[in-house]
């Protein structure tokens, strides 16, 4: 199995969303059009895909000089532990530049494996829900 990984497609939102309930990653799912916004507002979309299937994405906004949010990363159940998630972050770093700060909110679940491959974890941040 070789995953291709592509900066320059807009998977179908199917394929999102059949991803996204394939992981962890908890999003509106049942919301279709709530997908496709979130989607078309964003301006850093990586993926990863086994032939012509989508098993793994990361959507980021960012400027690329200053800060960067990575707002999502899922990789589906039976592709994880592969090394999928990590090398989208690795590439989105390479997109985005030295410069530029990689931030995100993690899941629970999903606090180990960011601590794993290098994240720094902070403590100032606050949120709006």
């Amino acid at each position: 199995m070789e995953i291709i990984y592509k900066d320059d497609i807009m998977p179908d939102i199917d394929q999102i969303i059949d991803v996204y309930n394939s992981s962890i990653i908890n999003r509106p799912t049942n919301d279709k059009e709530r997908i496709k916004k979130m989607y078309s507002h964003s301006n850093l979309i990586l993926t990863a895909w086994d032939n012509d299937k989508l098993v793994g994405i990361s959507r980021s906004v960012t400027d690329f000089y200053y800060c960067c949010y990575l707002s999502d990363l899922a990789v589906r159940k039976e592709y994880q532990n592969r090394g999928i998630g990590k090398k989208l972050i690795e590439l989105t770093k390479n997109k985005i530049g030295e410069q530029t700060a990689l931030i995100l909110i993690s899941a629970p679940t999903a606090k180990d494996f960011y601590l794993k491959i290098g994240m720094q974890k902070i403590e100032n941040g606050f949120i709006i829900k």
